[in-house]
């Protein structure tokens, strides 16, 4: 029997819950469990930390202090036991040839969407500056300039990315590994991620040259300035496009095709290997 924790207020916290002392095991949705939990673990118990959130978001899981009381971890790290990935299987398998990139373009370069102000990666500040030396639509609530004339959610969203050259693709925050939807979309329909976010996000690309790392600028003037120059030049622009027309990278291939089980699976499976 497994049992879910999350939601938690400390008033709430009862002991000696029947359901958690009759568990086998019993997974912590960390972002909503209080660092301060004071529970008695069972003899033969197993405990999991499950989230899909960075550790910029929520420290506790870089605390070794905490962690410690965990016997598995199921998160988007690459050295959990079982890993989340943001990069969705139906989309990428089976390896289907992947969908050309849109013959016409929006006249502005990039587009950015983001409607929440969670921000720890400095993105926003990043956006306004860059957008001083070009043109960037955006069409969330922060910092928007565009509108959609109807929303229904992914759909559109994957639709609205395939008519621009370049995606800003920032995250809300900087971890290791915490590599989300904001980087696989826009290599998915066709438009060239500029990332902010992992320093390892060269470990989750399906081939080569498809992003463009924020990391290597120098600044938002100098990346407006690369920017431009590529939407300028086709030639120099459809480099980042070829590996869309060879086989995608083996790391990669093999990430995607570990999300086909769903995560509780995977973990019912450790579990039932440690009993």
């Amino acid at each position: 029997m497994i049992s879910w924790r999350t939601g938690w207020r400390r008033r709430r916290l009862r002991r000696f819950d029947p359901a958690f002392l009759r568990a086998d095991a019993v997974i912590f949705h960390i972002p909503t469990t209080p660092v301060g939990v004071q529970l008695a673990k069972r003899p033969g118990q197993t405990w999991i930390a499950w989230s899909a959130e960075s550790e910029a978001n929520y420290p506790a899981l870089a605390d070794p202090e905490f962690m410690r009381h965990f016997d598995l971890e199921v998160s988007h790290r690459q050295g959990a036991d079982v890993v989340i990935a943001y990069c969705q299987p139906d989309d990428w398998l089976p390896l289907a040839p992947l969908p050309p990139a849109p013959p016409v373009y929006e006249p502005a370069p990039a587009v950015f969407i983001a409607s929440s102000r969670f921000d720890l990666s400095g993105r926003t500040s990043y956006v306004r500056k860059l957008m001083r030396h070009m043109a960037v639509d955006s069409y969330g609530r922060v910092l928007n300039n565009r509108h959609l004339a109807e929303d229904q959610g992914r759909s559109t969203k994957l639709e609205l990315l395939r008519r621009y050259r370049f995606t800003l693709a920032f995250e809300n925050s900087i971890a290791p590994d915490y590599v989300t939807e904001k980087f696989f979309d826009p290599l998915l329909v066709g438009s060239v991620p500029v990332y902010l976010g992992a320093p390892n996000v060269a470990d989750f690309a399906p081939g080569r040259d498809c992003y463009i790392d924020v990391s290597d600028y120098a600044g938002p003037a100098k990346l407006a300035e690369h920017l431009v120059g590529l939407a300028a030049d086709p030639e120099r622009y459809a480099r980042h496009l070829e590996w869309r027309t060879r086989p995608l990278a083996q790391d990669f291939v093999g990430m995607v095709q570990e999300q086909r089980l769903p995560a509780i699976e995977r973990l019912c499976r450790i579990l039932r290997a440690r009993a």
